[in-house]
């Protein structure tokens, strides 16, 4: 099951999301609090980074609080809510290196590393869709600052949305291959390079460079980077690079 944003009650998320210029949300009754939502949100962000997204259930939050589990929803309705929180706590806590002054392609490129580590980061964020992400005020706090990447430069406003959007697709999409590659080697204790040789007397007897020399000369190429970690920043690095090349074709057109 894929999570999702803005699966809950949409007036409640707004309500938890906008707390601090709103006040704590009223529609709790019952004994005093011992527990602001910060606190909760934090301790959830904390479970999903240490155990995965899986992990983070009402009763998992509230046994790491030391709470009962139904104390919890006098907080936050339920997961879907607590989902929409967690994201947009680490859309607060992300660096914004000031972006004045710098030639725009440096601006974009701070702007894709900070995204890319918060991925590498909090992993678990990869795995939630975002289609029907909730205005709370990290998320419009983050995008004020990196849409400022894009300023000045002769976009309208709709292509500076796009432009800026194509990046940060592009930066969760390549993290999100780069912790999947982790992920394999982990699991199966071997390196890229180990599991290749433990295949290649089969694949010798099968693959034939003469009726795929496309293929051979490519992997034989790709293969020289044997090193995961060299491979996956180079590959992020040619990528960004390439996009800033059509970005800059758009600009200077």
């Amino acid at each position: 099951m894929v999570e999702r944003t803005g699966a809950g009650d949409p007036g409640r998320t707004l309500e938890l999301l906008w707390r601090h210029k709103l006040g704590e949300p009223s529609a709790q009754r019952g004994p005093r609090k011992s527990l602001s939502i910060d606190q909760i949100v934090d301790a959830a962000v904390e479970l999903a980074d240490s155990d995965g997204l899986a992990a983070v259930t009402m009763r998992r939050l509230a046994d790491s609080l030391g709470v009962s589990t139904m104390s919890m929803y006098t907080y936050v309705p339920g997961k879907a809510e607590l989902l929409d929180l967690m994201l947009d706590r680490l859309f607060q806590q992300m660096p914004r290196t000031p972006l004045d002054g710098l030639p725009w392609r440096e601006r974009v490129t701070l702007v894709a590393a900070q995204n890319r580590e918060l991925y590498r980061e909090h992993r678990w964020a990869m795995q939630v869709s975002t289609n029907r992400l909730p205005l709370g005020p990290g998320l419009i706090a983050k995008f004020e600052h990196e849409v400022g990447a894009f300023l000045d430069l002769g976009l309208d406003d709709a292509h500076l949305e796009k432009a800026l959007t194509l990046v940060l697709d592009f930066v969760q999409s390549s993290t999100r291959s780069e912790v999947e590659a982790q992920a394999a080697q982990r699991d199966s204790a071997t390196t890229d390079e180990q599991w290749w040789r433990a295949n290649e007397t089969l694949l010798a007897e099968v693959f034939d460079p003469a009726e795929y020399p496309n293929t051979f000369r490519v992997s034989e190429a790709a293969g020289a980077e044997h090193l995961a970690a060299r491979r996956a920043d180079s590959t992020y690095e040619f990528g960004l690079q390439r996009i800033l090349d059509g970005l800059a074709a758009l600009i200077e057109n």
